[in-house]
C-alpha cells in the first residue's frame, strides 16, 4: 500500500460556541475560541490518498488533480470566510477543527472517484495551530 499526501492551506476565522450554555459556561470550556468577535487561523490542510501505483500511470493519484480538487472543493469555500457563518456544510454544526476535518473528508470521499481509480481517501489532516492538529480516517465501523 502506498500513501500519497497533499498540503494545502487556507485562512478562516470562527468560534467555539454552544448556545445552550450561559457565556460564563462557553468561556469556562472554550476560553478565549469563545470570544464574540471570533478568532482566525492559518490552518493547513494535509490530505492522503492510500491505494497501489495504478499500472498505466504509476500513479496512486495525479498530485496535480488533488490539489485541483482540494482547492475547488474545499479551499475556495472556507478560504478567508467566517466557518460558523460563511460555509453552508458547517451551519448548524460546533465549528470545532475536529468536525471540519470529518466535513473535508465527507466532501472528498465522494468527488474522489472522479480523479483516481486505485486510490482511496486514507486521513485528513487538519492543523489549526503548528502545535494543535485534528486527524481522521474515515467512519468507523463498529
Amino acid at each position: 500500500m502506498v500513501h500519497v499526501s497533499r498540503k494545502e492551506h487556507f485562512n478562516a476565522a470562527h468560534k467555539l460556541y454552544n448556545p445552550v450554555w450561559s457565556r460564563e459556561k462557553n468561556e469556562e470550556v472554550f476560553g478565549p475560541c469563545a470570544n464574540e468577535n471570533w478568532h482566525g487561523h492559518n490552518f493547513e490542510l494535509i490530505v492522503t490518498v492510500k491505494g497501489l501505483p495504478d499500472p498505466d500511470t504509476g500513479f496512486v493519484v495525479d498530485l496535480k488533480k488533488l490539489s485541483r480538487l482540494i482547492r475547488q472543493e474545499i479551499c475556495e469555500k472556507v478560504d478567508h470566510r467566517n466557518l460558523n457563518v460563511d460555509v453552508p456544510f458547517m451551519a448548524g454544526k460546533m465549528a470545532s477543527t475536529e468536525n471540519l476535518a470529518i466535513e473535508f473528508w465527507n466532501i472528498l470521499a465522494a468527488k474522489l472517484p472522479s480523479i483516481t481509480r486505485v486510490g482511496k481517501l486514507h486521513s485528513i489532516k487538519l492543523y489549526e495551530t503548528p502545535r494543535n492538529f485534528v486527524e481522521y480516517f474515515g467512519p468507523q465501523t463498529a
